[in-house]
């Protein structure tokens, strides 16, 4: 299974800083995981939630902010007084890093509650400048983004986020087009899975962070996950 690093390394650094992203290289994860967001100037930038106020010094929401204002604020001693001096990052910073990386990368659209205007585009003009559409999914529990994504460009992989059970998460393809079933590691059951794997279409499962989660999301055919800890599980000899 493949090990995407969720947040970056999490577990071990400030999520979605470059520590965080040079952590979860260093542990030879397959891909990492990042959120999306727009600042008040139009800039796609790297956060978890819609505001800073838990993973900074600063307070108010991204959408209020500008790139300079969100840039002046620490992003790292809330985790730990050793990260001191982590900033936000662009989504371009972060591709200008990762490009020269074996990495592959997921990045979330966190449209909703708030919707960002044309951050779809936005991320697809970015991602074309650094040539890592072919290495890339774009994943949102707001469906209607990975529909324009689809819409926008054809080729670019998409997966389907969902927390809940629904009776039937193939139901979610058709509309988007999407490539992948990105479902809470939880939602996994013997029930669809394997109409989903029969269809063709793969299943990463978040937020998998102990042996056991790990196993059953092996045993159900999920083909990647993501994770916190992206060393603890031995991603060539299968499920421990």
């Amino acid at each position: 299974m493949l090990i995407y690093a969720h947040r970056g390394a999490r577990g071990y650094a400030p999520e979605n800083t470059m520590a965080a992203f040079a952590e979860a290289l260093r542990l030879k994860a397959d891909g990492i995981e990042l959120d999306v967001h727009l600042s008040r100037d139009g800039h796609v930038v790297i956060c978890h939630e819609h505001t800073i106020d838990r993973t900074s010094n600063g307070h108010g929401w991204i959408r209020d902010l500008t790139l300079k204002q969100l840039k002046s604020y620490d992003f790292g001693s809330w985790f730990d007084r050793r990260y001191q001096g982590q900033s936000l990052v662009t989504l371009s910073e972060f591709m200008a890093w990762f490009t020269p990386t074996p990495l592959m990368l997921n990045i979330e659209i966190k449209n909703g509650p708030v919707i960002y205007p044309r951050i779809e585009e936005k991320i697809i003009a970015i991602l074309q400048q650094f040539n890592a559409s072919g290495r890339t999914i774009v994943s949102s529990f707001f469906h209607p983004s990975l529909s324009r994504i689809k819409e926008l460009d054809g080729t670019l992989k998409t997966g389907i986020l969902f927390e809940c059970r629904p009776l039937n998460p193939l139901q979610f393809i058709r509309p988007t087009k999407a490539d992948y079933l990105h479902p809470c590691w939880k939602s996994l059951d013997a029930g669809w899975c394997p109409a989903a794997l029969a269809a063709g279409i793969g299943i990463h499962a978040y937020t998998v962070n102990t042996k056991e989660e790990y196993r059953f999301t092996a045993k159900m055919g999920a083909r990647a996950v993501f994770t916190d800890y992206p060393d603890r599980f031995n991603t060539h000899a299968g499920p421990q």
